[in-house]
């Protein structure tokens, strides 16, 4: 549009454009001759979307996605035909709900059962506890860094990302060690798509905080946990929120979950504070229920973990 012409002059009907024949009023409409094309095939009233899947609700996202470790366990569904169908939720939570989502062939016996971890919108969202954790994580962008740390929208969507992005490499380096924790499938932006730890039927397993277990159980549960924290730590890192609500146990297996926190240990100038955090609260589930001496303690426990991680002796005071 020139500067010297109004608006009025541009969009009036009743002026004629350069290029077009004027319709005078008394004049029929001439017919176009193009052909509108045919859109009932996406009309929601003739039936399904033509290009979903035949039955779930979508088609899987295995392509496009990030895969976890090789050697794959055999029940991944790994074929582009797959579809996945939501199954209900199993866990709600501040930063993430966890769905119950199949993944099967149609026509074939292949489907399984996963956890699907979905960190929530930007204006649903709360990370409170973000700012020690992060410590020692770093974006190259100077834009990125300032929006994580006004947390605005888009600095809260980079968070969300960086949670993802963490929890799923953590756990695929963990996996691979043969650390207990749930094999990651795949991470595809904000969605973590893991190993479902329950039953066939979609039972997921029980939290350690709901079990009441016996002297000896409690003993092998304990010498399972301290194999699965010195297997972070062989890899400098500590779980950084570790509960007893965020260990599942299943037919007597004990798996960690909840590492979207994980901590560099030698890396954060807060991480032997995170170590001795994560020992003393687990260690006092532990206590509270009657872990005999002769099992060991949490003392004991968090020294082993100091060693594991190189820290030198004169650390060991630090207390979380």
């Amino acid at each position: 549009m020139h500067d010297y012409e109004s608006y009025s002059e541009t969009y009036d009907s009743n002026i004629p454009r350069k290029g077009r024949r004027r319709r005078f009023d008394d004049e029929a409409p001439r017919r176009s001759r193009r052909r509108e094309p045919d859109l009932s095939a996406l009309d929601e009233r003739a039936g399904a979307d033509p290009d979903g899947p035949p039955e779930g609700d979508r088609w899987s996202t295995w392509d496009g996605a990030e895969h976890g470790p090789r050697p794959r366990p055999q029940w991944v569904v790994t074929e582009h035909a797959a579809v996945d169908t939501e199954l209900g939720v199993l866990k709600t939570g501040k930063e993430a709900d966890v769905h119950l989502v199949e993944r099967a062939v149609p026509g074939t016996e292949r489907r399984t059962l996963m956890a699907a971890k979905r960190y929530r919108t930007a204006e649903h969202r709360m990370f409170h506890r973000d700012a020690g954790y992060l410590e020692g994580r770093r974006v190259r962008r100077s834009r990125e860094m300032r929006a994580m740390a006004n947390r605005t929208a888009f600095g809260r969507d980079i968070l969300a990302g960086q949670w993802a992005n963490a929890e799923f490499a953590a756990l695929s380096r963990l996996w691979a060690d043969g650390v207990a924790v749930p094999y990651p499938v795949q991470c595809s932006g904000t969605e973590l798509l893991l190993e479902f730890v329950g039953d066939a039927d979609g039972t997921a397993a029980p939290r350690l905080a709901q079990l009441r277990p016996t002297e000896d159980e409690l003993c092998d549960l304990w010498h399972q946990l301290a194999d699965a924290l010195l297997g972070l730590a062989r890899h400098g890192l500590t779980h950084g929120d570790l509960s007893a609500y965020n260990v599942l146990v299943a037919d007597g297996r004990l798996v960690l979950i909840d590492l979207p926190q994980v901590v560099d240990v030698v890396g954060n100038p807060q991480g032997p504070g995170f170590l001795a955090r994560d020992v003393r609260r687990i260690g006092e589930w532990f206590t509270a229920r009657g872990l005999p001496a002769q099992a060991g303690s949490p003392e004991a426990l968090l020294a082993d973990l100091r060693a594991e991680v190189g820290m030198p002796a004169e650390d060991a005071t630090s207390q979380g």
